[in-house]
């Protein structure tokens, strides 16, 4: 039996997505922060990082999301992580880029507005990483001219985990309208029943 552990409209939002996509049946293990119980013993056995999301799989147990949802393609739906090496590594490509690339600057606007009082924010970090938002969203926009998913005539790993990081963008306000390709891409993979399970979740 799988668990996850954390919460939808945490970090592990985009293991959920994934796990409503690939179709395995799963179990919600929440972990409250404010008892700690993310530095409990026994969840630090599960992940020695005290953070979430992780998950376990029976006796198997892994911690970050990226690798949570390579491991889920890899197991329960391996067409999501293409058919070929190619494919396979442009898949890894954008999912790292979007974590390594787009989900920096975003996060740290994210934590300015979501989690620092509004007297002490930084006007400087928030302006500094806004700043870097139109180059990296123009790759994307590039990437998507005349297609309808990143990697491709399906969908795949690359769109679920690159789209888990854009999305974020509607949390800080970020203005996508002026990315059409982004946009029409987003309303596209939004359709899914899988997302739409997420979503719902996420209330």
């Amino acid at each position: 039996m799988i668990t996850i552990y954390g919460s939808p409209n945490s970090s592990a939002g985009r293991c959920f997505w994934c796990l409503e996509e690939v179709g395995a049946k799963y179990e919600i293990k929440p972990i409250n922060f404010r008892e700690q119980e993310h530095k409990s013993p026994a969840y630090l056995k599960i992940n020695p990082n005290g953070k979430v999301p992780a998950l376990t799989d029976g006796d198997f147990s892994i911690w970050e999301s990226m690798a949570i949802n390579f491991y889920l393609g890899e197991t329960y739906r391996p067409e999501l992580l293409g058919k070929d090496a190619k494919t396979r590594g442009l898949i890894q490509q954008w999912s790292f880029w979007a974590l390594a690339e787009l989900q920096v600057p975003i996060i740290e606007i994210f934590i300015q507005l979501v989690f620092v009082p509004e007297e002490k924010r930084v006007a400087t970090v928030i302006e500094k990483a806004q700043a870097k938002l139109p180059g990296l969203l123009s790759i994307l926009e590039t990437s998507l001219n005349n297609k309808r998913f990143l990697v491709g005539d399906e969908f795949s790993l690359a769109d679920l985990n690159v789209a888990s990081v854009v999305l974020i963008c509607l949390a800080i306000k970020y203005d996508l309208s002026i990315y059409g390709n982004i946009s029409n891409w987003l309303a596209n993979i939004s359709s899914r029943p899988a997302f739409k399970k997420y979503q719902e979740m996420r209330k």
